[in-house]
């Protein structure tokens, strides 16, 4: 198992981000959405923790197939999905891949996020308390503004360089941003990526961590980038349009049944929490070094950049 710790700064407050977040995964994953591919929502709905109180639970099928690589589609089922589960207690939230795809590639793989956010510049010392995993982890620290993305994913009114928010004034973002900018806060994320394949172990963890920073980066930015579309939503009506959102996206998306079986697998010890805590981004398409290049196959066409809901983003617009 490869665990690593990513913060990730935010010229924002916890408290308002707790909105963006909401906002960001339901735009992104509508956004990422066709029929029979991407994120289709199976439950959403109020959860009480013995030790967190008052929280909610998600749980998501994020159909792939030509989100995969090209080099992963080529020795996939053309049809599956990836079931994923969180609980938030914001500002303390669990996220875990708790099933493992049974396919010949994947055989037994895993991800589990524990996330954290706090109204600071990443300088909490062992956050997670590293009683809680075995021996010593990576802390990367992510640039939403400096840090390259794939370029694929690159679009400049999402570039925190040059976005100005209207709403907020904050922005655009400078060297050494982090240093100086109030408010600020950081999400802390813990993640660990378990793929139990002798030879393979390694590498293919190391893959997935890259992908995964991928995630995080392109999620963040987006959520600032379009602080002015959710900025000032109360709670209520974030959950709305949260709501409104997954039923436009599971109606987009159609009902996909997984042309391979699943399994259960157990997740690590751990109080449980969160929602999901970034948005299901394609995944890169770099072949990794140890699998053979496949023959050439068509890409399917993405989905639109903006799929919005015409009357959610009238609201938006009017906030």
């Amino acid at each position: 198992m490869l665990v690593k710790e990513y913060r990730i700064c935010m010229p924002l407050t916890t408290e308002e981000y707790r909105v963006g977040q909401l906002y960001t995964i339901s735009k992104h994953s509508h956004q990422e959405s066709e029929k029979g591919e991407g994120v289709e929502v199976v439950k959403n709905e109020p959860h009480e923790d013995p030790i967190h109180g008052h929280g909610q639970f998600t749980e998501k099928r994020v159909h792939l197939s030509s989100k995969l690589p090209s080099w992963a589609r080529a020795v996939t089922p053309r049809i599956f999905y990836i079931t994923e589960k969180a609980w938030n207690y914001y500002p303390y939230t669990i996220t875990a891949d708790d099933r493992s795809l049974q396919c010949s590639f994947l055989p037994k793989f895993s991800i589990y996020i524990e996330t954290k956010y706090e109204d600071n510049c990443g300088d909490s010392d062992n956050i997670f308390h590293s009683d809680k995993i075995l021996g010593d982890h990576e802390v990367s620290f992510l640039d939403i503004a400096f840090d390259e993305i794939p370029e694929r994913y690159y679009r400049s009114p999402e570039d925190p360089r040059f976005f100005s928010s209207a709403k907020t004034g904050r922005g655009p973002l400078r060297e050494g941003w982090r240093q100086h900018t109030k408010p600020i806060m950081c999400s802390y994320k813990l993640v660990s990526v378990k793929f139990e394949v002798w030879g393979l172990q390694t590498r293919v963890e190391q893959f997935v961590h890259k992908v995964i920073r991928d995630i995080l980066l392109i999620g963040h930015r987006q959520a600032f980038a379009w602080v002015d579309e959710w900025c000032g939503m109360t709670m209520e009506e974030v959950r709305r349009y949260e709501r409104e959102t997954q039923e436009a996206t599971n109606e987009l998306v159609g009902l996909v049944a997984p042309t391979i079986a699943v399994s259960e697998v157990g997740q690590p010890t751990a109080t449980h929490s969160a929602p999901a805590s970034a948005p299901s981004t394609p995944l890169s398409d770099d072949t990794p070094d140890f699998l053979a290049p496949p023959k050439t196959r068509p890409r399917k066409k993405s989905a639109p950049e903006t799929l919005t809901l015409p009357a959610l983003r009238e609201r938006a617009g009017a906030e």
